[in-house]
């Protein structure tokens, strides 16, 4: 159940105007479709969380490798180091690391 947009009035060898008729936004066609706007006004239903399960299937503890660790302290360094203040034990903590090569700076 689609609508004719064109004008049948004019001959179909009439050139079109500068400002050909639109076609109708997906809105438009899908109010068309169901007879009805989409969205519906309001706000959505809320989700009963007492029907969601949660499952665990994860290793205890999670395998983590060296690599994965050092990519971690490259990337977040400066954060953990403001959360959790810099690495005392180390002697040279606080230096910089250039991230381009992994050496200290």
């Amino acid at each position: 159940m689609t609508i004719d947009r064109r004008n049948d009035d004019k001959p179909e060898t009439a050139s079109r105007s500068r400002h050909a008729e639109r076609p109708p936004t997906a809105s438009e066609q899908l109010e068309e479709l169901l007879g009805y706007p989409w969205p519906f006004p309001g706000r959505p239903p809320k989700h009963d969380l007492s029907t969601w399960t949660v499952t665990d299937d994860w290793p205890d503890p999670v395998p983590v490798t060296e690599a994965e660790i050092e990519v971690f302290e490259r990337w977040f360094g400066d954060l953990f180091d403001e959360l959790f203040g810099p690495d005392i034990a180390l002697p040279d903590a606080g230096t910089e690391i250039d991230l381009e090569n992994g050496t200290r700076k």
